[in-house]
């Protein structure tokens, strides 16, 4: 940890961010917050329309799932989980306290597989004749992020966001039995605005935090923002811009990801691990020529290992809810490994060779 308190990544826009022991961040804004005020609301209006998810989700609002939203319990006690809104609400309140300078926008909310139900007056109502009284719904899978704007870095012209989320997936928990410890994924992390592609580090994510109660969900997630290092994840990052993969390099990595998926069981476990589908890797292969940010430069032989981690990461964009940040996880593990091979280390040569 010495090496890493020694990184000069000065100055962080609007924010310098001093590198204090875990139990103390601390921040400070260095312009006007007129001036800042004025980036935020400019920042929310071009990129409004931009989901950091896709696949097959819709947007939600904290006050719908408080209002029309039923709360699934485990059917052996009939104890009540701990709900949407309730987690949300927790990280919201863990990131006011770790972040009490800074100014935290409101939750973004996208939901997926919704579980419909009526209640015990419409049980014998045939389908047509239900009226919106008559039924009961919650969302399977709910993902929300929120960022902190004022806390920002620009990498290669792209505006980075501090940004805090977390995925609820009711479908990893068993409601069939007695009420068991909860699972939930949290992680802090980088928005890109010009695209909403999610930057994820590995100190960064909890993709298992099992609690049984918010309280514990509380302790937990502050724990995790304590330990995050927000400069480190910059420093890594702003390196990609400088290393560069030839297409002949960018072909094999393409080939070799799809080859991944077949390789016999003990050859696999021999390898770093390769979370992106072939449909995602076909993504990435058609921005390649394709894509308005992050496609190989005109005239160029070479792609940026920035662009390249981009290219991931919005390929990453199709994924489902509840494999979202751990594919959003193995995209920085993969560029991470990717930039080394580059320069001769091993462990992920084999996708470049």
């Amino acid at each position: 940890m010495e090496a890493i308190q020694t990184l000069q990544l000065m100055p962080v826009h609007r924010t310098n961010i001093q590198i204090q022991p875990f139990n103390q961040p601390k921040f400070e804004i260095e312009l006007p917050v007129e001036t800042v005020e004025a980036e935020i609301i400019d920042s929310r209006r071009e990129n409004k329309r931009l989901p950091f998810i896709e696949a097959n989700t819709k947007e939600a609002t904290l006050l719908h799932l408080k209002e029309d939203c039923v709360v699934p319990v485990f059917s052996k006690d009939n104890e009540i989980t701990i709900s949407h809104p309730s987690f949300i609400e927790t990280v919201w309140e863990a990131a006011n306290q770790v972040f009490p300078n800074e100014r935290i926008e409101e939750p973004l909310i996208r939901t997926s597989h919704v579980i419909k139900g009526r209640t015990p007056e419409a049980i014998h109502k045939p389908v047509k004749d239900l009226l919106d009284e008559d039924k009961t719904i919650y969302y399977e899978r709910m993902m929300f992020c929120f960022e902190i704007p004022t806390i920002h870095e620009d990498i290669e012209g792209n505006r980075l966001n501090l940004t805090i989320g977390g995925v609820r997936a009711y479908n990893h928990e068993n409601l069939y039995s007695k009420k068991g410890v909860e699972k939930f994924k949290v992680f802090i992390g980088f928005k890109n605005m010009v695209c909403c592609n999610m930057c994820v580090s590995s100190d960064g994510y909890k993709s298992e935090l099992k609690v049984m109660s918010t309280a514990d969900l509380f302790s937990s997630v502050m724990r995790l923002f304590q330990e995050y290092n927000i400069a480190k994840h910059l420093y890594y990052m702003s390196a990609y811009k400088d290393s560069y993969m030839t297409e002949s390099q960018f072909a094999q990595f393409l080939g070799k990801s799809r080859l991944y998926q077949y390789l016999p069981i003990e050859q696999k476990k021999r390898l770093p691990q390769m979370l992106m589908t072939d449909t995602q890797i076909g993504l990435v292969a058609k921005s390649y020529y394709n894509d308005d940010n992050f496609a190989l430069p005109e005239n160029q032989s070479a792609i940026s290992m920035w662009n390249v981690y981009n290219l991931l990461t919005g390929a990453n964009k199709s994924s489902y809810i509840d494999n979202f940040l751990d594919r959003s996880l193995n995209a920085t593990q993969l560029t991470e490994g990717l930039n080394k091979a580059l320069y001769g280390e091993n462990e992920y040569s084999w996708f470049i060779q």
